[in-house]
């Protein structure tokens, strides 16, 4: 069930916001039958009171950042302050705390393979609390989680927000201000900042940060999502399963599990496991038939681990609390 303080006109405007996280309230307002206002209104409160919120990351098409899963063992006793720890650091930008074979499962965003070296033979390695680690690289992300959708839009609704989206394209040939940084800082913290927002926050002048905005955002550079609290996605449970098949099975491995609408991350890792994939299922039980359902159809895998994710203290860089709610608290990637 969907929180009482969703409305289906809030599931939508998400929805909408996950296809294109920075169209207009009026061109989202056009397709959902609304007002501007009155999205604009509903937006503001889903952020408030951290449901729902969007985000910016380096990547997209102008760098190729590595990635990584690592999973932590922890002392005993140690765990809430290794997650204080590495929650803190921008090269972690998401942390899970599991149940099964892990304490933690880290999601690591470096600029190279030596940051992602630095960071687990050198930093993780000598950080109190941390007893073990094991290290996957992302070889090929196929799937992530702003590719997941709510489901609440119909076919037209769903074909109208992607060509807003289209719309909004990087250009080619064309690169990010030199002094980007501070900007970035700001879409991070709101991806949906206007050059006003960015020029009060930055103390820069208007008319130069709106020259830099509409340069970096057409150059490619960032990645928009937008994310949902799973208190009101519908699907509270997460699990991430790791599963091992042999390099001719490897795409069309990927090609089913790409059908699972549960579907949240999916990836070609290194190590004895080679596919990683996360889903969001209504109730454990539904962790069963997704079971079922994955030895019936793709008899050639095998699964190496599967576990709970039992709480999600950091999401792409924003800090959730208990509940899964977004704290307002935002730690960057590199």
């Amino acid at each position: 069930m969907h929180s009482e303080a969703m409305t289906e006109l809030d599931l939508e405007l998400l929805h909408g916001l996950q296809i294109a996280p920075r169209t207009s309230w009026a061109e989202a307002a056009r397709i959902l039958g609304s007002t501007p206002t009155t999205l604009a209104a509903r937006w503001a409160r889903l952020r408030r009171e951290g449901l729902a919120w969007v985000t910016a990351h380096r990547g997209g098409a102008y760098r190729r950042p590595v990635l990584a899963l690592v999973e932590v063992d922890c002392l005993p006793g140690a765990r809430a302050e290794v997650v204080r720890t590495i929650c803190a650091d921008r090269r972690a930008v998401t942390v899970e705390e599991s149940t099964r074979g892990r304490d933690l499962l880290v999601t690591t965003l470096t600029r190279d393979l030596d940051g992602l070296t630095k960071f687990v033979l050198d930093d993780l390695r000598s950080l109190p609390g941390v007893e073990r680690q094991r290290t996957s690289v992302i070889t090929t992300l196929h799937r992530h989680g702003g590719d997941w959708r709510l489901g609440a839009l119909d076919r037209r609704q769903e074909a109208e927000f992607e060509a807003a989206a289209r719309a909004m394209r990087p250009v080619r040939g064309v690169t990010p201000p030199d002094d980007a940084d501070p900007l970035i800082e700001v879409l991070a913290a709101d991806g949906r900042a206007s050059a006003a927002d960015c020029a009060r926050a930055t103390g820069r002048n208007p008319a130069t940060v709106r020259r830099q905005l509409g340069r970096l955002l057409v150059s490619g550079t960032l990645t928009f999502r937008c994310e949902v609290s799973q208190f009101v996605s519908g699907r509270p449970i997460s699990s991430t399963w790791l599963v091992a098949v042999s390099p001719a099975d490897q795409e069309r491995t990927v090609a089913a599990l790409a059908t699972l609408s549960e579907l949240r991350m999916c990836a070609s890792i290194t190590g004895d496991a080679t596919i990683a994939f996360t889903v969001w299922t209504s109730s454990l039980a539904d962790i069963t038939r997704l079971e079922r359902l994955i030895g019936e159809r793709l008899p050639w895998l095998s699964v190496r681990d599967s576990g709970i994710n039992l709480r999600t203290p950091k999401r792409m860089g924003w800090l959730l609390d208990s509940a899964g709610r977004a704290t307002g608290e935002v730690i960057p990637p590199v």
